[in-house]
């Protein structure tokens, strides 16, 4: 599975993406800090997975993954192919899920 993470600009993709993937892709304060979309793959927890490892003994475990997307931010006039409108359509379409980050709280020192 592959889930992608979107929003406007500066609202904390790039920190969730690297909360989720302990990656350290890099996150400022300013519009268009990720372009090109960075990829992480998180293990899925899951205690089921233990027992079935203690029951069967096999020689190998793998948990499962879910890959995750952080793409750019969705600007104004993207869907007339401004910013990196048609860039990020090509990305979101590869994906499966989607993250959706929302910023509500108001900070005149975070560009928005």
């Amino acid at each position: 599975m592959k889930a992608g993470i979107v929003g406007l600009p500066n609202v904390g993709k790039s920190t969730l993406f690297n909360c989720l993937s302990n990656a350290k892709a890099q996150s400022a304060n300013f519009p268009f800090c990720t372009i090109e979309p960075n990829i992480g793959v998180v293990n899925v927890p899951d205690p089921r997975l233990q027992k079935l490892e203690e029951l069967v003994n096999p020689e190998r475990v793998q948990p499962a993954t879910v890959d995750i997307v952080d793409i750019a931010g969705l600007v104004k006039g993207a869907s007339k192919g401004e910013g990196l409108g048609n860039q990020f359509l090509g990305n979101i379409r590869e994906c499966n899920a989607i993250i959706h980050v929302l910023r509500c709280f108001d900070n005149d020192n975070i560009v928005h």
